[in-house]
C-alpha cells in the first residue's frame, strides 16, 4: 500500500479520478522527509498543463506520509496514515487547511470530492498487483 503512494509508476495508475477528465503527464516523487513531489496533469479544457507540488514533512514507511500542497499560497498539509490489521490496510487521509477560507475554496473547487473515486482506483491497482505477485 505504502509504495502505491510513493512510487511514481504506481501513483500514476490510480491518483487521477477518471471522472475529472485529467491525465497524468509526469510524476516525480522523492519520498523522504525533506524530499519533494511534482505532479503534472493535462485536461482537454486547458491548453496549459496543471502542476501540483510540495514537499514531504514526514515519511515513515510503511505507516505515515505528511506533505505540503504548495501550488496555491494557502494549501493544506496532508497526512496519510496506514494501519495494517488482519491482512487489510486502513488508510486515513487528513487535510489541514491554514484557514476556513482556504478550506471553503477547496470545497468549492471540487478538489476535496475525488477521494472515493481515487480509492476505488487504488483498490483496483492493488488487486492487480496481488494477482501478479
Amino acid at each position: 500500500m505504502f509504495e502505491a503512494w510513493t512510487k511514481p509508476e504506481l501513483m500514476m495508475r490510480w491518483w487521477t479520478p477518471k471522472s475529472f477528465g485529467i491525465t497524468f503527464l509526469s510524476c516525480e516523487i522523492d519520498a523522504r522527509t525533506g524530499g519533494t513531489y511534482r505532479f503534472v496533469f493535462g485536461h482537454p479544457a486547458s491548453e496549459q498543463p496543471m502542476a501540483f507540488f510540495g514537499r514531504y514533512l514526514e515519511v515513515t514507511p510503511p505507516a505515515r506520509l505528511v506533505w505540503t500542497n504548495e501550488e496555491e499560497g494557502d494549501g493544506a498539509v496532508t497526512t496519510v496514515t496506514f494501519e495494517e490489521k488482519d491482512g487489510r490496510t486502513r488508510v486515513v487521509v487528513h487535510d489541514l487547511y491554514p484557514s476556513k477560507a482556504a478550506l471553503d475554496g477547496a470545497i468549492a473547487s471540487g478538489s476535496t470530492g475525488a477521494w472515493p473515486e481515487q480509492f476505488e482506483a487504488l483498490d483496483d491497482l492493488l488487486a492487480t498487483l496481488d494477482a501478479n505477485a
